[in-house]
């Protein structure tokens, strides 16, 4: 044991040493302030002396001007906050471990910052593994036959041996005469870059007579329509919740994670021990077997651990987990658990029961399962029911009974089967209710016993309003009715008392979520609102087409208090306070 030990370690020392000698081209020796910017790359983390000497330490270790002893690798950032980049964290530290994609000089990851070209080609040809190549001699003095070759040399010597690997297996089109190095990488063209990494070209040529199913599918060139297909059907990338791709939509730093993350899961990975945890983490040890050879090794104090969808202590690793574990520098820098020991307990594609724990937060769900509790992330297309009707998932409330499916370690499917207070609305017979908003969506929100509900309308409902067959748009918010739903949808309203007509309104609650119209602005908006008996309802209101924001749009994050103003049922302005 302690000689494949040994061995594995060795390895380390070897390649750190090679990570070492090539990392020199990267560094800003001692005459730059660290603009990351002006070089147009992320730039690796590292502790070294400009000019190689130490006199304080004679036992550092110098290769290229390189301190290898004192060389760190960081994979946690302080910038990756908040939940539109959350969710990014563990494909950030995967990718930092392998050195494919790391953060600036500053400590900093940046996630939200958008990715140029000459970034994203840089990080696709180290996931293919291909990093010495591009950082040899012989690439570094490559003649690049593009336009703006000089511009590469010039301003980005570093990437001149990347960009001639690159070119070397096709990850250029044979049309392209330029490399344009400072081009935000969109959607389209990074999908494209990724299948190309994959060497799934091919196959892709295969499928340019697809026809794909988003709305904006006509802004897809022809070419590039089976690149898409098989980039979908890898699991590369999806379209959004409104069925659209975005072609041509700026790919971030943190999406781009995903992106390589996902495409690096179908590429050899001969930087990393996968096996079985022979034991809880003990003296900060980690043991794994690998085909029945024992493996130990030190965590990191700093080190990555992921499972369950979530970032966690060394503690909760237990033995009997299947891992993936990166070193450097002979420690455990990166653990992944693929497989927890418990996964019986949660099945992988296909339906299970579960009990929520807390209300969605960072895009996870913590829920309970067989007296174990789970913390998973939603898939992007992820589909959430609740008491009839598709919400977001901010809508699930801790102690809502659900089946739930999962695939790939993520959450695709949500279905609430018991309520949280333990009620539901009564089903094929009538009862009476008060209207809560206009009908949005298709949806009435509706207080019953003092407990709001939301439910969509059946295809065939019926609405009478003032001794008349009306339109469920045509109901307003204080409407006294009578209700009948059948199969979880509402098929029959009567209003037994007419609202007053109101005018001017203002209210105040916490934001919930809204949703947008074919011109990209707000349609709806819902709000929280606590009652005096401590239950909270939502409520969705219309927006006016002359709709006025009054703060930062940035800042309408979930539970913000707002205050809405409006006139005859419509909001014109929201107030972000």
């Amino acid at each position: 044991m302690n000689n494949s030990f040994k061995k594995v370690m060795v390895t380390g020392l070897t390649m750190a040493m090679v990570f070492g000698g090539s990392t020199a081209a990267f560094a800003d020796n001692g005459k730059g302030k660290g603009n990351d910017k002006d070089r147009g790359r992320d730039a690796v983390q590292t502790k070294y002396n400009g000019n190689g000497n130490n006199k304080n330490n004679d036992s550092d270790i110098y290769i290229n001007n390189l301190n290898v002893k004192n060389m760190t690798i960081k994979l946690s950032f302080d910038d990756v906050k908040g939940a539109d980049v959350e969710w990014a964290a563990r494909y950030i530290a995967s990718l930092a471990s392998k050195r494919v994609f790391e953060g600036y000089e500053d400590g900093t990851f940046q996630p939200r910052k958008t990715i140029t070209r000459i970034e994203a080609i840089t990080a696709a040809v180290r996931l293919m593994g291909l990093r010495d190549q591009a950082e040899s001699t012989e690439a570094m003095n490559s003649n690049l036959n593009f336009k703006d070759a000089d511009k590469i040399k010039q301003k980005y010597p570093w990437a001149v041996g990347y960009v001639a690997v690159a070119l070397q297996n096709d990850l250029f089109q044979e049309s392209d005469d330029s490399v344009q190095p400072e081009k935000e990488a969109d959607r389209l063209w990074a999908t494209t870059l990724l299948i190309k990494a994959l060497k799934l070209q091919e196959e892709a040529k295969a499928k340019m007579s697809t026809k794909l199913s988003f709305k904006d599918a006509n802004k897809i060139p022809a070419g590039s329509v089976g690149y898409v297909e098989e980039a979908i059907e890898k699991q590369l990338v999806d379209g959004y919740e409104d069925n659209t791709f975005r072609p041509d939509r700026s790919v971030t730093r943190a999406e781009l994670a995903a992106l390589l993350d996902r495409t690096g899961n179908q590429l050899p990975d001969n930087t990393a021990i996968s096996g079985k945890l022979d034991a809880a983490v003990s003296n900060n040890t980690l043991t794994v077997t690998k085909n029945g050879q024992p493996y130990t090794v030190e965590l990191d104090s700093n080190a990555f651990i992921y499972r369950n969808g979530a970032k966690v202590a060394a503690s909760e690793l237990r033995a009997g987990d299947q891992v993936t574990v990166r070193t450097y520098g002979g420690k455990a820098i990166f653990v992944e658990v693929t497989k927890a020991v418990n996964d019986n307990s949660t099945p992988e594609n296909t339906t299970f029961s579960a009990s929520i724990n807390a209300t969605v937060s960072n895009n996870k769900l913590s829920y309970t399962k067989d007296n174990q509790t789970y913390s998973l992330e939603f898939a992007s297309n992820a589909t959430i029911v609740r008491n009839g009707r598709t919400v977001a998932a901010s809508e699930l409330r801790a102690g809502d009974q659900v089946n739930i499916r999962t695939y790939n370690g993520k959450i695709i499917f949500v279905e609430v089967t018991k309520l949280a207070d333990g009620s539901q609305l009564p089903d094929n017979t009538t009862f009476a209710a008060t209207v809560n908003a206009a009908v949005s969506n298709n949806t009435l929100t509706l207080t019953k016993d003092n407990q709001t509900y939301s439910a969509e309308f059946a295809s065939n409902a019926t609405i009478v309003r003032n001794g008349r067959t009306v339109a469920a748009t045509e109901l307003r918010a204080g409407d006294q009715i009578n209700v009948r739903t059948y199969s979880g949808k509402i098929i029959f309203v009567e209003v037994t008392k007419m609202a007053e007509e109101q005018t001017d309104f203002t209210v105040i609650g916490s934001f919930n979520s809204y949703t947008l119209n074919s011109g990209g602005s707000i349609a709806t908006i819902s709000i929280n609102q606590t009652l005096s008996n401590g239950t909270v309802q939502t409520a969705v209101y219309n927006t006016a087409s002359n709709l006025t924001i009054q703060g930062d749009l940035s800042q309408l994050t979930v539970d913000r208090s707002v205050e809405l103003r409006g006139k005859d049922q419509l909001v014109h302005t929201i107030v972000i306070r």
